[in-house]
C-alpha cells in the first residue's frame, strides 16, 4: 500500500498570469453586469476560487487598474473599432479593456505576449470570431503605443 500523499502541481509563472488574466475577465464581466465595487467582486473571487495557482497581485492590479482607467482604455481602442464600445459584447469588451491595459501601463509585458494573451481569453470565453477581432483591435492599438518596442524587434 502506497502512504505517499499525492504531489500538488506546481505552476509556471506563465500560467499563473494566464489564470490572473482568467479571473480577472471573469471579474469583469461580474462588475459589467452586476455593478458591485471592484473590491467586493475580488474578495469574493479569493474567498470563492482557488487561488494558489494565480498571481493574485496580477489579478488585483488587471481589476482595480481596468475598472478605475476604463474611459482612458476606451478612447485609446475606439478609434480601431468598427462600431461603438457600447456595443461591444461584454466578454469582447473586457477583453480589450484588459489588452489595452497591459500594453499601455504593463510596459515590462512584451506586446507580442499581451495581444496573444488577450487572443487567448477571447477564444476561451469570447464569440466564435471575438479572437480575430481583438486581435486586429490590440495590434493597431500596440502599433500606436508600443512603436518603438516592435520597431526594435523589426531591427533584430
Amino acid at each position: 500500500m502506497n502512504d505517499e500523499k499525492p504531489q500538488k502541481r506546481r505552476y509556471s509563472n506563465t500560467e499563473k498570469r494566464r489564470n490572473a488574466r482568467s479571473y480577472t475577465l471573469q471579474a469583469l464581466y461580474q462588475w459589467q453586469l452586476a455593478g458591485h465595487p471592484a473590491n467586493e467582486i475580488e474578495a469574493q473571487f479569493r474567498v470563492d476560487n482557488d487561488m494558489s495557482d494565480t498571481d493574485v497581485p496580477l489579478f488585483s492590479e488587471l481589476l482595480h487598474g481596468v475598472i478605475s482607467k476604463r474611459s482612458e482604455l476606451d478612447i485609446e481602442f475606439s478609434s480601431y473599432l468598427d462600431r461603438s464600445v457600447d456595443d461591444l459584447d461584454p466578454v469582447e469588451l473586457s477583453v480589450l479593456r484588459i489588452g489595452s491595459y497591459e500594453l499601455i501601463h504593463r510596459i515590462e509585458v512584451p506586446y507580442k505576449v499581451a495581444i496573444n494573451e488577450s487572443v487567448e481569453l477571447a477564444k476561451c470565453f469570447g464569440a466564435t470570431e471575438s479572437h480575430r477581432y481583438v486581435n486586429g483591435v490590440l495590434d493597431k492599438l500596440a502599433q500606436k503605443v508600443r512603436a518603438l518596442e516592435i520597431r526594435a524587434a523589426r531591427q533584430k
